[in-house]
């Protein structure tokens, strides 16, 4: 008889675990919608970063024009349309000679010299400016390494919150199709599209030819705006 209880306290020992285990867990089943939000703008750039390539050269007399002075040139240029300090300094210098392959001509007795220079504008319009400042003889290349805004984070910022209610808007809409709530936000997922580089144009080695009062009639230099656009994905309970 003893035995017999043992055993039956035994069976009902080891079922209840698996009672336990084997009930449906409803408290995790929530009503939930999925939607996704965007947000868009463009910016003007107000930060570009012009590099300028100033190069040593014979003049007609066959004297050489000094980097020296092609870089004071270009000091008082940059300093005239107001650049600061802090935006103008060297990138490299170089030097060569364009003839030590001519067997047939004598080599130049001295190298010449150059010098990159990086320049950050606020408007692109000044690179107009300092052209007309310069000597486009001493002026080996020009370019624009890269351009932003200076309170990019700031639209960045702004930008996924209006994403985040963009989503929210479209949530609380589709669920009044069906007579539903919204409840709180359960997830949230950002997707960066990023922004379309602007696009750089109206400007040629033409405008370094130009008088300096040629420039103020000549077309306005352009930026096409940078175009950022960010998107969230984002999970909302349904009430």
């Amino acid at each position: 008889m003893h035995t017999s209880r043992v055993l039956i306290f035994l069976f009902i020992f080891s079922y209840l675990p698996f009672m336990s285990y084997a009930q449906p867990d409803n408290s995790a089943m929530v009503k939930k919608i999925e939607v996704s939000g965007s947000a868009e703008e463009e910016i003007v750039p107000d930060e570009i970063f012009f590099a300028i390539t100033l190069k040593e050269y014979l003049d007609d007399d066959k004297k050489k024009v000094s980097i020296d002075k092609l870089e004071r040139q270009l000091n008082d240029a940059v300093r005239k349309i107001g650049v600061a300090e802090e935006d103008f300094r060297i990138e490299d210098i170089q030097s060569y000679n364009y003839d030590w392959y001519r067997k047939k001509r004598p080599q130049r007795e001295q190298f010449l010299a150059s010098k990159k220079y990086s320049i950050k504008f606020s408007e692109l319009n000044k690179i107009n400016s300092l052209f007309a400042n310069l000597d486009a003889k001493g002026v080996q290349s020009t370019n624009i390494d890269r351009y932003d805004h200076s309170e990019r984070e700031k639209y960045e910022r702004e930008l996924k919150i209006k994403a985040l209610q963009n989503a929210k808007e479209k949530a609380e809409y589709l669920l009044r199709g069906i007579d539903e709530q919204l409840g709180g936000v359960l997830q949230v997922t950002e997707i960066s599209t990023g922004g379309q580089p602007p696009v750089y144009r109206n400007l040629s080695y033409a405008r370094m030819e130009m008088a300096e009062s040629e420039y103020d009639s000549a077309p306005a230099i352009e930026f096409q705006k940078i175009k950022l656009r960010y998107e969230v994905r984002a999970t909302f309970e349904i009430q």
